[in-house]
């Protein structure tokens, strides 16, 4: 008869912040916080290079859900709109331009909540009473 051990072998992991924050999307840097544009793009794609979708009269397209005015207004980084708004790097640098260009405009803060209500409303959409409903989904995704 033999006798035959099996060890079990426990290996501790320690995970720190950095490391988590690189296994999520990383979106190209700006005023708009790496959460909040994670939050902003859950909504708008499950974070997904979705392709277009018609939305509200225009095509929306991407990560982002762009519209072209959106793309122009953004200053058209990459080569071209369709391509931009399903990469990742280039569609958030639009929207980070995009923020950049109409944050001070609007006359709200520099917060998430200004931040997606103005993607989902225009230049002036953080101040919009239509945008509250958009920002409550961007909230329900851990934004505050």
């Amino acid at each position: 008869m033999h006798l035959v051990t099996f060890a079990t072998i426990v290996i501790a992991v320690t995970v720190d912040a950095t490391y988590v924050e690189k296994r999520a999307h990383i979106f190209h840097e700006g005023n708009v916080s790496q959460k909040c544009m994670e939050c902003i793009c859950q909504v708008e794609s499950g974070c997904s290079p979705v392709g277009c979708r018609f939305d509200k009269g225009a095509e929306s397209c991407g990560y982002f859900q762009i519209k072209e005015p959106y793309y122009i207004d953004c200053g058209s980084p990459g080569s071209d709109w369709h391509h931009c708004a399903d990469d990742l790097e280039c569609a958030s640098r639009c929207v980070q331009a995009y923020m950049d260009r109409y944050i001070d405009y609007s006359g709200c803060d520099y917060t998430c909540e200004s931040y997606a209500r103005i993607h989902a409303g225009g230049p002036r959409g953080c101040a919009d009473p239509a945008t509250i409903t958009y920002w409550h989904k961007v909230q329900s995704h851990g934004c505050t």
